[in-house]
């Protein structure tokens, strides 16, 4: 029985290169590993550029704010406060996880300073949790709708500290409020990290203009 999560893999390859980039995308709550795949082809990245995307499935299990319903989900979230009270030990368990798969793309052949961490809103909780403290050297972390719900149990990697960092938000974000992506992108930039931050007029979702921006930033640091 494998020990890495169930994934969804689609490639950009167009010249037909041997793959040494991988960009690991986590979906949001109640979601699944194909709610990002048809991103992939909308991006414009390179055609040079030879890049797996992984989206992994996140386990199933109750969720407290959602009455105990059995959904597919990276941690239990105990409350819908500003705070976003959540249960730290499976953000933790979800974050090894992901390591897992970041070393499985280092045995394939992709250098982990070629790999992006990247999530959506639940997802991108993790996604900060993985990449700000992972001890080798990252290409980049996205974080989209999302919320740093970890900061004071991080240990801040000292290889990451220069990690270029985006954060994107919809300024009509029901359900992960806007003020939580500036709070992140606040506390993160007072670190030192270099961080872009963009918003969109939109809800908890995502569109057409962030999608050709994430594929320009994307161009950037896997380069």
């Amino acid at each position: 029985m494998s020990k890495y999560l169930d994934v969804v893999t689609a490639e950009h390859n167009p010249a037909q290169k041997k793959i040494d980039r991988a960009v690991i995308w986590l979906h949001g709550l109640g979601a699944s590993g194909h709610d990002f795949e048809p991103v992939v082809p909308q991006l414009g990245l390179a055609d040079d550029m030879a890049v797996r995307f992984i989206f992994p499935h996140a386990p199933k299990r109750p969720v407290t704010v959602n009455g105990g319903m059995v959904m597919p989900a990276w941690y239990d979230i105990l409350e819908m406060s500003l705070e976003r009270k959540v249960d730290v030990a499976q953000i933790e368990t979800s974050s090894q996880q992901i390591r897992d798969l970041i070393a499985r793309e280092i045995e394939r052949g992709v250098k982990p300073e070629h790999i992006v961490i990247a999530g959506f809103s639940q997802g991108g909780a993790v996604a900060y949790h993985v990449a700000l403290s992972h001890p080798e050297r990252l290409a980049g972390l996205m974080t989209l709708s999302t919320y740093l719900a970890t900061n004071d149990n991080i240990e801040y990697s000292a290889a990451n500290r220069d990690l270029p960092i985006l954060i994107e938000h919809g300024t009509h974000d029901p359900v992960v409020p806007v003020m939580l992506g500036e709070q992140a992108q606040q506390l993160l930039t007072s670190k030192g990290y270099n961080v872009e931050y963009h918003t969109y007029p939109m809800a908890h979702q995502v569109c057409m203009p962030q999608i050709q921006n994430i594929g320009k930033w994307l161009n950037t640091v896997l380069a």
